[in-house]
């Protein structure tokens, strides 16, 4: 291995200070001081060899760092404090619209009540909305309707962890005295809705799917919860969550997918995907930091917005990782995405993260002529979805599109993946310190526990070259969409690298179903966009929505 020169010391002593003063005391420190065979060991992790002489200087300020790591855990940080450092997902030189247009939505004035009531179940969003606008039901017979469905079929998907019932009848009696006295405020009002559990209610737990916090209470409305009640929605249910964000395992079990019930939906956004494709509410918000909101939206066959990073504020919200969290509606179909998404972007004055550009939705858009990408190294692949995902580039082309093959940045992205765990590590520090960690349900290679530790050896300076090279990253998608004079492209849903190249971007995306395999197990087709344009993804997904239906079709036990 390779010596080090003295020229190069000052730039290593951080990283290797910073590894050594993680990697050596996860749980509460010893009084042992770091030692030069400690330095050696760590060399072999670290991949640099330093000489006995560096060595030896080095000591004095590992052991200094030592202290004052041990004085700062001292200050209570708990998972609400976000560290100093805000992500920017903004290329270089990119500009953004900034006129905000009339919100439109399709015409629903043909539809009626059911003749039976049980076929609301799979009403969406705008057509409910319709029927309590025009008061053909009340916002109380709805709400009763969906808890009845939620305690009928959410014990056997594992999708509840908690009811909001007192909330919930409290919020549809007011929505339904506001309409009956001509305050109607939009699409939302009087419709029930679910939450992941990681965001906050007050009064009620939150318990992010994990046994260390399944009596945890957090005395504060969520921002997205706040937004959602101030547009008259009501909050029915907290639904299960893969713990602390991960897959669709919690302390209550394992949440399933409504299509085969022998089979999970999939996670972290697990509850939220199931209770939506079930009927049991008629949209839930999820959230996702790497595939959470898309993976069990395309298990479950849901509809999902993953907003562009920075649209919607975390206020409230679980932190998992403060540079990738994103949170997003889960729904019937692409128009509903639009309604909720409406109701809760924008900046709040609380997240510091949150832009304030306008969203602008159409129902209507003329695909003719339009250039639309798609990864044609990930389409020609064998993978599972393939036949399905051909038949939507088929699709596509009917309508018009003009399809141009594209490739990702050429970046190694997986290497920076650790940017992920670097702030896992930090979010749960203290649960991995107190040794509450060990409480989880999953205690495997690949499971948080594990990871946790292992994010002590992230050296801060191999964290901080990963974002710079994330940086990067951001560029060249921005390059790659101008160049192809795109605003859009195709990706499946599962397989290649999108979901991680465009989660460590912060790019918007949509997922919907687009068909079947392997009896009645559903796919979905990803539509990407530019930054802090989700209307046009909307726009694009919903036109092939309606070309095609998949949306309409739903698991036949709970019909």
């Amino acid at each position: 291995m390779k010596k080090l020169s003295t020229k190069m010391f000052p730039f290593i002593i951080v990283a290797l200070s910073s590894f050594l003063l993680g990697a050596f005391i996860i749980y509460e420190t010893t009084d042992k001081p770091i030692t030069k065979e400690v330095i050696t060991s760590a060399e072999k992790v670290f991949g640099i060899s330093f000489s006995e002489a560096q060595k030896d200087s080095m000591l004095d300020l590992l052991n200094q760092r030592l202290e004052s790591y041990q004085s700062i855990r001292k200050i209570d940080l708990n998972n609400s404090i976000p560290p100093a450092i805000l992500f920017n997902p903004i290329p270089e030189g990119a500009k953004f619209k900034t006129k905000q247009l009339p919100f439109k939505l399709s015409n629903y004035s043909s539809v009626k009540m059911p003749k039976d009531i049980n076929d609301l179940a799979y009403y969406s969003v705008g057509e409910l909305g319709y029927l309590l606008k025009t008061r053909k039901i009340s916002s109380v017979k709805l709400t009763e309707f969906f808890l009845n469905r939620l305690k009928k079929y959410g014990p056997g998907l594992h999708c509840v962890i908690t009811f909001t019932d007192d909330i919930a009848m409290q919020e549809a009696k007011k929505a339904d005295e506001e309409i009956a006295a001509g305050r109607y405020k939009g699409p939302l009002m009087g419709i029930p809705f679910g939450v992941k559990d990681l965001l906050a209610v007050k009064g009620y737990k939150t318990t992010w799917g994990a046994a260390p916090y399944k009596d945890q209470t957090i005395d504060v409305n969520a921002t997205v919860v706040k937004k959602l009640e101030a547009a008259g929605a009501v909050l029915i249910a907290k639904l299960s969550m893969g713990e602390l964000a991960m897959d669709d395992v919690w302390f209550g079990g394992l949440t399933r997918n409504p299509w085969d019930t022998t089979q999970g939906s999939s996670g972290s956004s697990a509850g939220s995907a199931a209770a939506v494709s079930a009927g049991l509410v008629p949209f839930a918000i999820g959230t996702e930091t790497w595939g959470s909101i898309v993976s069990p939206s395309t298990r479950c066959g849901d509809t999902g917005l993953r907003p562009t990073y920075g649209r919607v504020s975390r206020h409230g919200a679980m932190a998992l990782s403060w540079s990738m969290d994103k949170i997003g509606p889960i729904c019937r179909n692409v128009e509903d995405c639009a309604i909720v998404f409406k109701a809760i972007y924008g900046p709040d004055g609380i997240d510091q993260t949150v832009y304030n550009y306008p969203f602008n939705y159409t129902p209507k858009i003329n695909l003719k002529g339009m250039r639309i990408g798609y990864l044609v190294d990930d389409f020609n692949h064998k993978y599972a979805f393939k036949s399905t995902d051909s038949l939507t580039i088929v699709e596509m082309k009917k309508l018009g599109a003009t399809l141009v093959p594209i490739k990702l940045p050429n970046l190694p992205v997986n290497d920076i993946a650790f940017i992920l765990d670097a702030e896992a590590g930090a979010a749960f520090d203290v649960l991995t310190r107190s040794g509450k960690v060990d409480l989880l349900v999953r205690q495997g290679k690949d499971n948080w526990p594990n990871i946790f530790r292992a994010s002590r050896f992230i050296p801060a300076v191999e964290y901080i070259n990963a974002n710079r090279v994330r940086y990067m990253l951001i560029q060249d998608m921005e390059k790659m969409f101008d160049q192809n004079k795109i605003d859009l492209y195709l990706a499946p849903s599962d397989e290649g690298d999108n979901s991680l190249v465009t989660n460590l971007t912060g790019h918007p995306l949509v997922v919907v179903p687009n068909g079947f395999i392997n009896h009645n197990h559903p796919t979905s087709i990803t539509f990407v966009g530019r930054l802090f344009d989700e209307g046009k993804i909307l726009e694009v997904a919903k036109a092939y929505q309606d070309a095609t239906g998949y949306q309409l079709k739903h698991p036949p036990m709970f019909r």
